[in-house]
């Protein structure tokens, strides 16, 4: 009983209509758990097993009224099988060095941070970002998150956010150097989130959404077996995905 106390206290609330940044012309809803103070690993765990992901300090899930383009989805990793690019992808960026840092404000960091947005989401707002969104965005947690760099002879390349829970990593966010040739960062740090994975013994890697009509999480159904929540169940999605 003890245990379960701070989760009887977990409230949930519906936002307002917003625009859906996925797709033109549709509107969203989300549902909101709080108070973010008492959400900790154990609870963040379960909550994302039924499909809530956090942003920041704030732990949501889709609600949308007449839409549910939004598929929660998993990599089980002990079944993750890779193809042909993946592996090259791997051997590519071997001699990338991990290192796991603070989970603060880096000036180094955050100039990255502003490289990947401009070049690759130009236009979408997360490039006019500053230090105090930045911080929010990616700094705050109250789970167990933690923020590894990758450098190449000494270079910052890519840094990854990663929340570790009960059964699994979350990927939370990825950004990368967009202008150097004959990379795949992005690739490379799914793939390295799923090895971490494997030697840690934690069974799944968590992607959060992914929606079938918007290009940008494309990427997503490259790696199987996907698995995804639909009607409150995981199941494989090899039905939903693209050839």
């Amino acid at each position: 009983m003890q245990k379960d106390y701070p989760y009887a206290l977990i409230q949930f609330y519906a936002t307002a209509p917003y625009a859906c940044s996925y797709l033109p012309d549709r509107t969203a809803r989300s549902q909101v758990a709080t108070p973010g103070h008492l959400i900790d690993t154990p609870i963040y765990s379960d909550l994302v097993r039924n499909g809530f992901r956090r942003s920041g300090v704030f732990t949501y899930r889709p609600r949308c009224d007449s839409c549910q383009a939004c598929v929660p989805v998993r990599i089980p990793v002990d079944r993750a099988a890779y193809d042909r690019n993946q592996r090259r992808v791997l051997a590519r960026h071997e001699h990338l060095v991990a290192h796991e840092r603070p989970l603060e404000f880096d000036e180094e960091h955050f100039a990255l941070y502003q490289r990947y947005q401009g070049a690759r989401h130009a236009g979408g707002g997360m490039d006019q970002d500053n230090r105090e969104q930045y911080t929010q965005f990616l700094l705050q947690s109250h789970v167990d998150t933690r923020l590894v760099e990758f450098r190449e002879d000494g270079v910052l390349r890519m840094v990854s956010v990663i929340d570790r829970l009960i059964d699994g990593l979350s990927a939370v966010y990825t950004y990368y150097e967009p202008d150097v040739p004959r990379t795949s960062y992005g690739t490379y740090g799914i793939l390295w989130q799923i090895e971490t994975c494997r030697r840690l013994g934690l069974p799944y890697l968590y992607l959060g959404y992914w929606i079938r009509e918007s290009p940008k999480m494309a990427y997503k159904s490259r790696f199987r077996p996907l698995e995804g929540r639909i009607d409150g169940h995981w199941q494989v999605l090899q039905d939903f995905l693209r050839p």
